[in-house]
């Protein structure tokens, strides 16, 4: 949704019809999950409840869902069909925020919660509850007869977590505004014990994203200690190719187990990148490129680089293939550029508009040869194709760098603002 979109109340999405990309129904909602915060901040919002078949209740990130509209939900991908837990830091929404007694901040008036609003931020996939519907007066039977009216989160006490608090609950929300590289710097520098606690807390992609951040062995030790199944959940929220790496370093018994939990289109993703020798284009690449077919037009191609999850380095370049549209996909075309995309009418067909004048690598390309095609190309990412000529996947120049820099890089004490003044 762009700017403006409009604000969910949730008890409207409660019973709601959940559909999958070809309009089978997956369940239907029965909760939403969000996360507390410290300061009076609104809560982010991390998924939904879905009860499916056999009246079990699944977890449902809000990354998967395209559209909440018209009495439906409209998810994206594979649904992951393991039982919903609740985690410390999670809160239902209308299982415990609704019916709550809370205080108006300006005359510290007791009133309590009908309903809340939900709604998602300009050009980015996350929502917050940001307004709150209230009855004024005593609860119980009589509350009916009360003043209603609706007012912003901030404008509410007895929500939000407390800032003193020294849980790993209030540690998480404190935490919730870094960068994952600075979070997985703060968690290098905690106790074995309390950086355990932390990721216990952290929702499945937070948790994700700052793994992919961490040195080797506290990625290997942090999942050494989850629970299996989320452990598997957590690897199918990482990049492919991270996940590889790090299930490289696993015993192959600990690798086939977490593999075997973890879903099969995940699953077999990481799979092709641990056939491959861990310095090469194959070892390196990522499987998840933007991969368009030859009769979509830039429109098309600019709403998906507009992804908000995606790198910056994804987000620089389309590849234009044959169906399939995963990898390994159809017969490789070739590439537009962002740049492009910006110059061409939004009608313009891709095909038309292709870059066929640099040439792919194979998976075995050393290291170096990578490096080379990089620099020498001024390039972010290269496509990487097959004998047959099928987009296996691209590797991106934060990878490359991954493997140039040194290998305890990660464990140093860096800061962007640092940086910036030149510390």
């Amino acid at each position: 949704m762009a700017a403006g979109a409009p604000r969910i109340f949730v008890s409207h999405l409660s019973g709601v019809p959940v559909f999958d990309p070809n309009g089978d129904q997956v369940g239907r909602v029965r909760d939403l999950v969000a996360m507390l915060r410290v300061g009076g901040r609104p809560p982010r919002l991390l998924g939904l409840v879905v009860e499916v078949v056999s009246r079990r209740r699944i977890f449902l990130p809000m990354t998967r869902v395209t559209g909440v509209e018209s009495g439906q939900v409209i998810t994206t991908g594979v649904v992951n069909m393991r039982r919903f837990e609740q985690r410390p830091t999670e809160r239902l929404v209308l299982g415990e925020l609704l019916d709550r007694r809370v205080r108006l901040v300006g005359n510290d008036e007791e009133v309590t919660v009908l309903d809340v609003a939900i709604q998602q931020l300009p050009a980015r996939r996350d929502w917050e509850i940001d307004r709150i519907f209230v009855r004024k007066g005593k609860g119980g039977a009589l509350r009916r007869r009360g003043e209603t009216l609706t007012v912003e989160w901030s404008a509410v006490t007895g929500f939000s977590l407390e800032e003193h608090g020294q849980g790993a609950e209030s540690l998480v929300a404190t935490f919730e505004q870094m960068r994952p590289a600075d979070l997985a710097n703060v968690l290098h520098h905690l106790t074995p014990k309390r950086r355990a606690e932390v990721a216990n807390a952290l929702d499945d992609d937070r948790l994700a994203d700052v793994l992919e951040e961490l040195p080797e062995d506290d990625q290997i030790e942090i999942i050494g200690k989850l629970k299996e199944e989320r452990a598997a959940d957590v690897l199918e929220a990482m990049d492919p190719d991270d996940a590889a790496d790090l299930l490289s370093e696993l015993p192959e018994d600990d690798q086939e187990r977490l593999l075997t939990l973890m879903q099969p289109d995940d699953a077999a993703d990481v799979r092709r990148l641990l056939s491959y020798e861990e310095r090469t284009a194959g070892g390196l690449m990522t499987t998840e490129p933007i991969v368009l077919r030859p009769d979509a037009t830039v429109a098309d191609a600019l709403a998906r680089v507009r992804q908000a999850d995606l790198s910056p380095a994804l987000a620089a370049q389309v590849y234009v293939c044959r169906p399939p549209d995963e990898t390994p996909t159809g017969k490789y075309l070739g590439t537009v550029h962002f740049q492009r995309l910006l110059r061409d009418p939004p009608f313009t067909l891709v095909s038309s508009i292709v870059d066929t004048d640099l040439p792919p690598l194979r998976p075995d390309a050393s290291l170096p040869v990578v490096t080379s095609y990089l620099a020498a190309y001024n390039m972010v990412a290269v496509p990487v194709v097959d004998e047959s000529g099928s987009l296996l996947g691209a590797v991106t120049v934060d990878d490359v760098l991954d493997h140039l820099l040194p290998d305890d890089w990660r464990e140093t004490d860096f800061h962007a603002e640092e940086a910036v003044r030149g510390h």
